[in-house]
């Protein structure tokens, strides 16, 4: 029974997902302009070079963010069933949460987190 409802579940995000692309290959614009084709369809245009060089601290600064964010996801569940499943599944969160801690700190000492 469960393997049927994965199978129904996988079924129906790859219809959606080859669907939207279907639909949108379909009803596009396929009228082409000069506008159209510049990097920037609205706006002024760019003066000076466009190509502009970012620090890598602000991709590393989201990738932490997103990281811990995608974690503490995790806790959801946890703390919804947190009566039904004992003693266990309590030190193992609590480990979890260490974990995340530990992570956090070693980011926070290296400095990542810094906004210079």
């Amino acid at each position: 029974m469960t393997g049927m409802a994965v199978f129904i579940f996988l079924m129906t995000g790859i219809i959606f997902g080859i669907g939207g692309l279907a639909v949108s290959f379909l009803i596009h614009p396929r009228r082409k302009s000069a506008v159209k084709g510049e990097t920037y369809e609205c706006g002024p245009p760019t003066q000076g070079p466009a190509w502009v060089r970012f620090r890598a601290q602000y991709f590393v600064y989201a990738l932490l963010f997103v990281i811990f964010d995608v974690e503490t996801i995790y806790l959801y569940p946890w703390a919804v069933k947190f009566n039904k499943l004992g003693m266990f599944a309590f030190i193992e969160m609590i480990i979890f949460i260490f974990i995340l801690v530990v992570g956090l700190w070693y980011a926070w000492k290296k400095g990542a987190l810094e906004w210079r």
